[in-house]
């Protein structure tokens, strides 16, 4: 954890990571900052892996896909792993379109938990074929009528009901109203 109060030099700077959280704050996928910044989808990838380190010409030339400069992206500190309150606007979007998965923090390295706020349009599903992944999962219905599977069995689920279930057993869950469905989740270890 970076506690001083000036900005972290780029030798403090996990350029990757940060690349990662930047891009996943504002919406982007890979290809579309690539598209921006005038890059490869494969330079992107290859730097938010930390498989090669910029230079900082070429920071300079993705950064502008955002727009943001060396100073402001090098001015962000490192200290997320101790922050307590994320405001609405703060959340992370990893996903978009029919399905909205906006993440509380955006680096959830060496995190246990994975806090989701989800948001369904109506008809719109997590996919087929069913998913399962390593831990558990909970959720609390807020708004709208949520289908969910799990090992083959569907529940109806309205606003004020909750689910808790192992993960590793295959699991859906499909917006079955006319409204949007809005759930507050959280799944162990982060799966996302």
């Amino acid at each position: 954890m970076n506690t001083r109060s000036e900005p972290a030099t780029a030798a403090d700077v996990d350029v990757g990571a940060r690349l990662k959280a930047l891009r996943l704050a504002h919406g982007l996928s890979q290809r579309e900052l690539a598209r921006r910044a005038g890059v490869s989808n494969a330079t992107v990838s290859m730097i938010e892996a930390n498989r090669v380190s910029p230079s900082i010409a070429a920071l300079k030339q993705i950064l502008a896909g955002f727009p943001i400069g060396l100073s402001a992206f090098f001015a962000a500190r490192d200290d997320e792993h101790e922050k307590v309150v994320w405001r609405a606007g703060e959340l992370t979007e990893i996903a978009g379109g029919a399905i909205s998965y906006r993440q509380v923090g955006g680096d959830l390295a060496g995190r246990s938990l994975q806090m989701l706020h989800e948001r369904y349009r109506p008809g719109s599903d997590s996919g087929r074929p069913t998913i399962s992944h390593q831990g558990e999962e909970a959720g609390l219905v807020i708004r709208g009528l949520l289908e969910l599977e799990v090992a083959g069995v569907r529940h109806e689920l309205r606003a004020g009901d909750a689910y808790f279930f192992d993960s590793r057993k295959p699991h859906a869950f499909r917006n079955i109203g006319d409204t949007d469905l809005v759930i507050v989740s959280a799944c162990t270890p982060p799966s996302f």
